[in-house]
């Protein structure tokens, strides 16, 4: 049970160092929308340096947190909690970031323009790439082979099927 313990500490606390980088590199939060870890948060002493221990009273008040009812574990309940209110929270900045209006809305064209910012192929050219045949038209068998091609290099940029494939 301890190196169970110790290897779910050290996994968060290298998630902990994964979301310092995403906020580094201007990112909007760390890994699936959490929240942003940051160093002066971790330092709890103000020193500058960052001990194990440090980290550890990190990674258990967080775990503490999502434990609402105190009993020492994460039900399904609390850790589904947890997930809807950093999805609510992702939401939430995602809106503040779009709303170019300041309407606390997201219109269309406020999207299409996050969307132009983002340099990605628009709309007409995913629909291009998709239909394989040039006749303007994308079937279904067009359609699942250009699913499973932007799947394919998603997976390569990430490194590969985590999931055993």
């Amino acid at each position: 049970m301890q190196t169970l313990k110790t290897t779910l500490l050290i996994a968060a606390i290298a998630g902990g160092f994964a979301v310092g980088a995403a906020q580094a590199q201007g990112g909007p939060g760390g890994p699936r929308g959490g929240a942003i870890m940051d160093f002066a948060t971790l330092d709890t002493d103000g020193n500058g340096a960052l001990t194990l221990d440090e980290m550890e009273a990190q990674a258990a008040a967080r775990f503490a947190a999502a434990d609402t009812d105190g009993d020492g574990a994460l039900s399904a309940a609390e850790l589904e909690a947890r997930a809807d209110a950093a999805r609510a929270e992702r939401f939430a900045r995602m809106v503040e970031r779009l709303d170019t209006n300041g309407d606390g809305l997201i219109q269309l064209e406020e999207m299409e323009a996050m969307r132009e910012s983002r340099r990605g192929p628009d709309m007409a050219a995913m629909f291009e790439r998709a239909d394989t045949d040039g006749d303007g038209r994308v079937t279904e068998a067009e359609f699942d082979a250009a699913r499973d091609a932007a799947r394919n290099r998603f997976m390569e940029r990430r490194g590969g099927d985590r999931r055993g494939g």
